[in-house]
């Protein structure tokens, strides 16, 4: 039996869905087109839904191709801490910056841009990754009235981990839909993000566990 039958009071946060995190994409995600049908199944059982989109204007910092010498998965040190760099992706306007085609994003009643601004990246949902520059995104779920959120989308040990442990700082539960997710596994990411979200107190579930 289904154990999350979601109410009012939750929400369903699809994150960076989107063309350059799916195979044939700049930054494609292994297998990241396979949670399409979860996540499609995923916005019926939600009566709300929120998405976030990667927006990187040109020449953004964590790209590689702004760090003289550096190559794309390499580690640099940025004033805000280390800071992976990534080959160039959803750049603003860009295809590989728009929803993936099977993903229903006009279920979402709010779409949080992030990563926009030129000189730090965004890797959650709720801050930037100095961790203290906000989204709003806890503000709106608080005025809202949502207490629970559900997390699924791309990629698992990036955008989706720090969102999940951003909202558990924010005094949310949080539930991570492991098979509606796919990680870039960098180096054991993985384990270390399903380690760190376990540790911050999230719930972990797959998509047959939520009511239809």
């Amino acid at each position: 039996m289904p154990e999350f039958r979601p109410t009012e009071r939750d929400c369903l946060v699809v994150i960076d869905l989107q063309n350059d995190f799916v195979p044939g994409g700049a930054l494609a995600v292994p297998d990241g087109d396979a949670i399409v049908p979860v996540v499609d199944r995923l916005l019926d059982r939600f009566a709300h839904v929120i998405a976030s989109q990667d927006w990187h204007p040109a020449g953004h910092f964590s790209f590689a191709s702004a760090q003289a010498g550096a190559a794309a998965y390499d580690t640099i040190e940025a004033a805000y801490g280390p800071q992976t760099v990534w080959p160039d992706h959803c750049v603003q306007g860009t295809k590989g910056a728009q929803f993936h085609p099977g993903f229903r994003a006009h279920r979402a009643e709010l779409i949080l841009r992030k990563g926009y601004r030129a000189d730090i990246d965004s890797y959650s949902a709720f801050t930037e990754n100095d961790r203290t520059t906000p989204t709003g995104l806890a503000g709106y779920l608080r005025e809202r009235g949502f207490k629970r959120v559900f997390f699924c989308g791309l990629a698992t040990d990036f955008c989706v981990r720090w969102s999940v442990e951003d909202a558990l700082k924010e005094g949310f539960d949080a539930v991570l839909i492991e098979d509606a997710c796919r990680a870039i596994d960098l180096n054991g990411s993985l384990n270390a993000a399903l380690a760190a979200m376990d540790d911050a107190g999230a719930a972990r579930i797959v998509s047959n566990a939520i009511a239809a």
